[in-house]
């Protein structure tokens, strides 16, 4: 084996290891202060826990090597009896949200793969129970007991218990809203249906957020929807048009899951969310003051600049996992920071700043980001492996720095270069050499050991 790819492959080993190993509890309790400790300390670091009491990234106490994992709390759900969704039809869909919101790493996964997908499994919950039920949304009352039986069937799977706050869903979440049809027939009646199936029905995942061919069906029919409102104004430009609008898009979603198997649903709607999640940043920015001062006068003292910006940036590790193109998202927003207090130099080639530094490290070690696909995947459990994701780990792509003309640079523009993305990011698993199976929860039955 070549010298680099032994390095490579001892990388992945340490970084899975040090981000799961802890068999000895006080041994992880260390490691939980020791980040807890790092953020109290920081008064630049944003409040990053959407409950305001941030969870610990380590579990305090792993199972023993002999004792069997289950990935499940081995509770019974206690459910209300008066929810009249068909949880069923969609268990398949229900254990992949577990999963992917698996207890203390959903705040982690949030943004990228938790959230998405628990939005997703609403939207196919409603629509598949709509074959038997004939609507497309519930009351209040009805909504906050599915809502509640909802959580209790994740949570006994193992999932987060608050991926409401976490996730930003209420009861109205399963309502109409403000949409003005929500029956299957008056639905049917209203929009071209056969257009959305055949744009919906089969997403080509890497060209879609381009093209919206999909995004586009969806736009029409729900304008064909709301414009029986009588909050739709006459010319269909009011704030209030805006709202109905995107109210009616959740119940043209449902329609489509209704229509679909809900495997082929999910890939639909994690197709679409896609579309949305990468376009952002979604890291809280702090004051970018003190690289400012670090890098002022046309940056006469290099080390005293790649400190502060350093720190900074070590800031923003703390917070969330990121794709590959929130990160470039993340890059310019930064970069447009640091121009408007006058740092025109670019300071992420100057200092090294590589794109994995903007998403989550383990345990502080920098250049161990953990960077997702642009089309991230569900997270997966087994027996062997546990909970695990792919992420990009040969990702050492250079921070781009922002130009006047193209603040932030996008995939769709041909015009703007982009930085080269893994193979991943194209759709493409990519093989083990680019990407590595991440374990997430408690530690294997063996250490791997290798020699200093």
């Amino acid at each position: 084996m070549r010298e680099s790819e032994a390095q490579k492959l001892n990388f992945m080993l340490i970084f899975s290891l040090v981000l799961i190993f802890c068999f000895n509890g006080s041994q992880c309790s260390s490691l939980h202060n020791s980040l807890i400790s790092d953020q109290r300390a920081d008064s630049l670091l944003p409040e990053i826990s959407p409950t305001g009491n941030p969870e610990p990234l380590y579990p305090l106490l792993g199972p023993s090597p002999s004792s069997p994992f289950t990935i499940t709390n081995n509770t019974t759900p206690k459910l209300s009896g008066l929810c009249t969704l068909d949880f069923d039809a969609i268990d398949t869909m229900m254990s992949i949200t577990a999963t992917d919101c698996f207890t203390v790493f959903a705040p982690y996964l949030a943004n990228v793969v938790c959230c998405p997908q628990l939005e997703a499994t609403l939207v196919i919950l409603i629509g598949q129970s709509s074959k038997k039920t004939k609507t497309l949304s519930l009351n209040s009352t009805h909504a906050k007991h599915c809502l509640s039986d909802f959580d209790q069937i994740l949570t006994s799977q193992g999932a987060d218990n608050t991926l409401q706050q976490i996730c930003s869903i209420g009861p109205s979440n399963l309502t109409e809203a403000s949409c003005p049809v929500k029956d299957v027939d008056g639905f049917e009646k209203m929009v071209n249906a056969s257009k959305i199936l055949d744009s919906c029905g089969k997403i080509d995942l890497v060209n879609e957020c381009c093209r919206e061919t999909c995004q586009n069906a969806i736009s029409e029919a729900a304008k064909d929807l709301a414009s029986v409102s009588n909050e739709f104004d006459a010319m269909g430009m009011s704030d209030i048009s805006t709202r109905v609008i995107n109210d009616c898009k959740s119940i043209v979603l449902r329609w489509l899951a209704s229509k679909l198997e809900p495997l082929r649903a999910k890939e639909a709607l994690r197709g679409l969310a896609n579309c949305n999640l990468n376009k952002v940043c979604p890291l809280v920015l702090p004051n970018v003051r003190p690289v400012a001062q670090g890098c002022g006068d046309e940056i006469s003292n290099h080390t005293s600049c790649c400190n502060a910006m350093g720190s900074y940036v070590s800031h923003l590790q703390k917070q969330s996992f990121l794709t590959n193109l929130q990160a470039i998202n993340c890059a310019a927003s930064l970069g447009h920071k640091l121009q408007k207090e006058n740092i025109t130099n670019n300071v992420y080639n100057l200092c090294h700043v590589n794109l994995q530094d903007f998403s989550l490290q383990a345990n502080g070690m920098q250049g161990s980001g953990c960077l997702l696909p642009s089309l991230p995947s569900d997270a997966t459990f087994d027996k062997y492996s546990r909970v695990s994701f792919i992420c990009d780990l040969n990702d050492h792509i250079p921070a781009p720095w922002p130009s006047v003309s193209h603040p932030a640079p996008s995939s769709c523009n041909k015009t703007v270069k982009v930085p080269a993305l893994p193979a991943a990011t194209s759709g493409q698993r990519g093989l083990y050499a680019d990407a590595v199976m991440f374990l997430l929860v408690y530690a294997m039955t063996f250490i791997l050991a290798t020699p200093r």
